[in-house]
């Protein structure tokens, strides 16, 4: 797999985020070199505390795919997923979870938390981190710095 690749598009879907007004982070999944689904933060929009964009990654990708089983995906994230979404993405059997920026207030993958691949759950995940993470964390640190 080409992790740079599939970090840019999630890149792009980050951007689609930051151009709503939402905090720029975005989602690809992807199965057998194919991307599935794409998605990005939308709580706002929406008025959902849950939308964020592996929720919304997980939704669509299961839609697609007419199954709520992800066994063979590989999820791609900006941004380190919180414990909601790393619960999600544990639920949903991802294979292989790519972050990259770490998310050190709320992360549930590395920073905070350990919940991915947890030896105390029936699913572990296997984790790749810090794939463009001076790209990810710039985006992130440029539009929080917008705001102040």
């Amino acid at each position: 797999m080409d992790h740079d690749f599939y970090m840019r598009e999630a890149i792009a879907e980050a951007q689609l985020a930051e151009i709503a007004g939402e905090v720029p982070v975005g989602a690809v999944l992807v199965i057998d070199d194919q991307i599935i689904a794409r998605a990005h933060n939308s709580p706002i929009t929406a008025n959902d505390p849950t939308a964020h964009a592996e929720i919304n990654l997980l939704r669509a990708a299961a839609r697609n795919l007419r199954n709520y089983r992800l066994d063979n995906a590989t999820v791609y994230v900006t941004l380190e997923p919180c414990i909601m979404c790393a619960g999600a993405l544990v639920h949903a059997r991802v294979h292989t979870l790519v972050f990259g920026a770490r998310d050190l207030r709320f992360g549930g993958v590395r920073s905070k938390f350990q919940l991915a691949d947890s030896d105390i759950l029936n699913h572990r995940i296997q984790i790749v981190e810090g794939v463009l993470a001076v790209e990810t964390t710039t985006l992130l640190q440029n539009f929080f710095r917008s705001r102040r």
